[in-house]
């Protein structure tokens, strides 16, 4: 853009050259709000005894923990599982066959040394060379056994030889101590005495409780019970291999009941797992506060649990991705619908404030049945739940409206952006979306023809049965199988259906009033041939009426060839021409009299004559309040078209350079609709066919393509969408049109016989009563045989 024009652009010019960012970024906002109020608004913090300044009701169905309640229960079914020890029966027989293992290693090394040979038990070795030999093996024997053994009980062992009657000994001293248990520390068990433990054999996983817990020896009581255990065994020993044999077995022994508190405490959190949480519900609209109260430890759970599940939604980010899905939803949808060749008419500043105060309306409707939903559940014992008052919402009208306004192509995807806003405000729920997607696009086809307010009225109460069936649907599938919540659906559905066409009947003409559109009922109104326009039409210029109405009927014709609106094409031819009522003899059709005022004209000021009509009509529609697309019609119906039997004329008087085209062209713009084509179409084709000295089928076919071609040709068809095919189904409509209205008749002559020529015509069932009377003979004498100057001014 230059420099220049940017300095052109005024602010109301910018605004409305990005009103359609504006009102998207307005609706987002306004939906955010609704959506989610806590953005802007907070809620006072209670403590417990305050008073409550406001009633404070729960926006939706929740669920409050005790968590007192809860975490006693926890920790009592925690206290009910008994500690875990586990008993590992293998370390006795490990111990005893590492004994006898040992001391047998040593005997054989003994042997080895050749210290002990034949006879041997006759003649012990020699006892400090035997101290010599088996002196290098004292380290490994203390390793293998896992003990330290001084030097004196090594001498005596060597003495003995590493006896294996001692070996035994030791062996049963250690399994008859580990064979009661031996526990690492007794005072932790005793702890559990009064409700047992739970004993785990490591080796089979075997479980069982034991209650008897003093029977298990502790680290000291099994070393006293050693000697004890001993005595009998070796009364027969002397003193220094009883101490031996005593400290062995003490210094041998391990627990083998040992405390496993990872599986204890794993056990009581998995206890504590199971317990279920103590939950009170809250319902949609269930008073939690109420105003002047004070506030107590009850009420302060539930308000503190509300927070809880607000704050469990990250709500900004919640908030933005719900902005961004309904920004795109609506820029996709603009751009597929608004920006198609069909539809690119109806992409104006216009229509998207309209959709955008209609989607507006959609919001604000339910979150007003949102409130009256929750105010009315639970009120009394019949009261409707909050489910059924929410399908009562008329958002159908909004898009009955669009309907009637835009179109069904419209309509529908608007209806769909309704039912996902309507959605997401009450909470993302899938059914609501299929409902009001349903009602919606129904709605909307079910008024997508109307040409009578009472097909708005039967097309509500289409869509409340219609919403009444996919209210019960929605109730079946979620479990409510009869009962009064179903019919309390089925009578709010079928309610809100019938309130959206009452709606929508009672806002269409404010719509239109505000707006400027024209709906279809409105242009019936319009078609009426008595309205004061039209009457002074054929008052002052019956040419030109006459002329329109046959426009408004090949309009008509043809529309309904090419699926474009033939009510408004109709309309727009009837009022197309409107403007030359103001000079309506300067016009060949309202001139009766054989003189024509443009003889005395220069070619320039008939030229401008002829395009003042254009303005004129425009002037007189906008008096009228006719509508806009009356006045785009009357604007456009020309196109930039040259008027040539004036521009000829001109170049004939002035010479061809001194003339300027543009001067005898109309002003524009060209067709920018379907029907506004087909009004200019049918003005020259009707004009034209009046013409014709001899109006036959063939000339007629010939005029109406030789006109089509030269409009064609001259590109004033270039933006109304109008096909090649289109244009030959016109000019097929437009050949039988004609020739209905231009079609031959019998000539009748003024034969003095009029029996002759009534038989002649076809009328034989009249004939002659014999000769009339005298009196008859006298009246024809005094009448004359024509009515003199009929008609005539």
């Amino acid at each position: 853009m230059s420099p220049e024009n940017k300095k052109r652009l005024t602010p109301g010019a910018i605004v409305t050259r990005h009103l359609g960012w504006l009102l998207l970024a307005a609706l987002v906002i306004l939906f955010l709000i609704l959506v989610y109020p806590s953005l802007l608004i907070t809620q006072e913090q209670y403590q417990l005894g305050d008073i409550a300044m406001q009633d404070v009701k729960a926006p939706g169905d929740f669920f409050v923990e005790d968590k007192v309640a809860t975490a006693a229960n926890q920790e009592q079914a925690a206290a009910g599982i008994l500690t875990v020890y586990d008993h590992d029966p293998r370390i006795a027989p490990r111990i005893a066959e590492q004994v006898r293992t040992v001391f047998a290693r040593m005997r054989t090394r003994i042997e080895e040394a050749g210290l002990v040979g034949e006879g041997a038990q006759d003649t012990p070795p020699d006892r400090q060379a035997l101290e010599r030999a088996m002196a290098p093996h004292k380290e490994s024997f203390e390793t293998a056994m896992g003990i330290e053994v001084s030097r004196g009980a090594y001498r005596l062992l060597t003495a003995e030889m590493f006896s294996a009657a001692i070996a035994e000994i030791i062996v049963q001293i250690v399994d008859a101590i580990m064979s009661n248990g031996v526990v690492a520390n007794k005072e932790v068990l005793l702890q559990e005495i009064d409700k047992g433990i739970t004993l785990r054999d490591v080796a089979t996983q075997n479980e069982n409780t034991a209650y008897a817990l003093r029977q298990y020896y502790g680290p000291d009581q099994a070393k006293t019970m050693v000697r004890i255990i001993a005595e009998p065994m070796v009364k027969d020993l002397n003193y220094n291999l009883i101490n031996l044999i005593v400290d062995f077995s003490q210094r041998l022994l391990a627990p083998n009941i040992t405390l496993n508190r990872n599986e204890t405490e794993a056990r009581k959190q998995q206890a504590r797992e199971s317990v279920k949480p103590i939950m009170y519900r809250i319902k949609t609209g269930e008073m939690v506060l109420r105003e002047g109260e004070r506030v107590t430890a009850v009420q302060l759970l539930k308000l503190r649990a509300m927070e809880e599940q607000s704050k469990g939604r990250p709500i900004f980010t919640s908030a933005v991705g719900a902005a961004a899905m309904l920004a795109i939803i609506l820029i996709v949808l603009h751009f597929i619908h608004l920006q198609l060749p069909d539809h690119k008419h109806l992409n104006t500043s216009k229509n998207l404030l309209f959709m955008t105060l209609s989607l507006v309306l959609v919001l604000a409707l339910t979150k007003a049945g949102i409130v009256v939903a929750g105010g009315q559940s639970g009120a009394h014992p019949f009261a409707p739940p909050a489910d059924a008052v929410l399908v009562a919402i008329p958002i159908a009208a909004c898009a009955m409206l669009v309907c009637l306004v835009l179109g069904f192509e419209i309509a529908l995807p608007f209806g769909m952006v309704a039912a996902m806003c309507a959605a997401l405000l009450m909470g993302t729920r899938l059914d609501t979306f299929l409902f009001f997607a349903v009602t919606n696009s129904m709605a909307a086809f079910w008024v997508q023809h109307c040409r009578e307010r009472r097909v708005v009225i039967m097309a509500g109460i289409k869509t409340g049965i219609l919403g009444a069936l996919m209210a019960l649907a929605i109730g079946i599938h979620a479990g409510e199988i009869g009962g009064l919540n179903l019919a309390w659906m089925a009578v709010l559905a079928l309610a809100g259906g019938l309130l959206s066409g009452i709606i929508t009947l009672g806002v269409a003409p404010l719509v239109e009033m505000g707006f400027g559109f024209t709906t279809d009922i409105t242009l019936l109104e319009l078609a009426n041939l008595d309205r004061p326009i039209l009457r002074r039409l054929m008052i002052e210029a019956p040419g030109t009426y006459h002329h329109s109405v046959i426009v408004g009927s090949l309009v008509e014709a043809a529309a309904s060839e090419i699926n474009a609106n033939p009510l408004l094409g109709k309309v727009c031819g009837y009022y197309h021409d409107i403007g030359k009522v103001k000079k309506p003899l300067y016009f060949i059709e309202n001139q009766t009299d054989g003189r024509n005022k443009h003889d005395k004209l220069a070619p320039s000021m008939s030229s401008l004559i002829l395009i003042a009509h254009v303005k004129d009509g425009v002037e007189i529609a906008r008096k009228q309040k006719l509508g806009q697309v009356i006045i785009d019609t009357i604007q456009q119906h020309h196109g930039t078209s040259l008027i040539h039997y004036f521009f000829e004329k001109a170049k004939q008087l002035k010479g061809e350079d001194a003339v300027k085209i543009d001067d005898y062209r109309y002003p524009g713009p060209k067709p920018q609709t379907k029907e506004v084509g087909l009004v200019m179409l049918a003005d020259i084709v009707e004009a034209a066919s009046r013409t014709l000295e001899n109006p036959t089928p063939a000339r007629l076919q010939g005029l109406v393509q030789q006109l089509i071609n030269k409009v064609f040709s001259d590109g004033q068809l270039d933006n109304c969408e109008l096909t090649l095919k289109d244009l030959h189904s016109i000019a097929k409509s437009f050949n039988k049109i004609l020739n209905g209205i231009h079609h031959h008749r019998i000539e009748y002559t003024e034969s003095s016989s009029k029996e002759g020529a009534k038989t002649k015509n076809g009328h034989s069932d009249r004939q002659s009563t014999g000769k009339p009377s005298h009196r008859d003979a006298g009246r024809a004498k005094e009448r004359p045989s024509h009515l003199k100057r009929l008609g005539m001014s």
